[in-house]
């Protein structure tokens, strides 16, 4: 009983697979946050492209 307890103690492939965990939850953090800012960057962008090629369109 006391090596096998030993063995679960000494195992670190569960410790390997929280850090996986925890990397993945800032990653979606990460890209949570970034993509807010580049919705409404990306809404902006193509407005203003739409808004150029209407102009075009009707001036020519």
């Amino acid at each position: 009983m006391r090596k096998l307890f030993k063995a679960f103690v000494r195992d670190e492939r569960g410790v390997s697979a929280m850090e996986y965990a925890v990397l993945a939850g800032i990653v979606v953090v990460a890209l949570a946050a970034l993509g807010g800012t580049l919705s409404t960057g990306f809404a902006d962008l193509f407005t203003g492209l739409f808004t150029k090629v209407s102009t075009a369109a009707n001036g020519s």
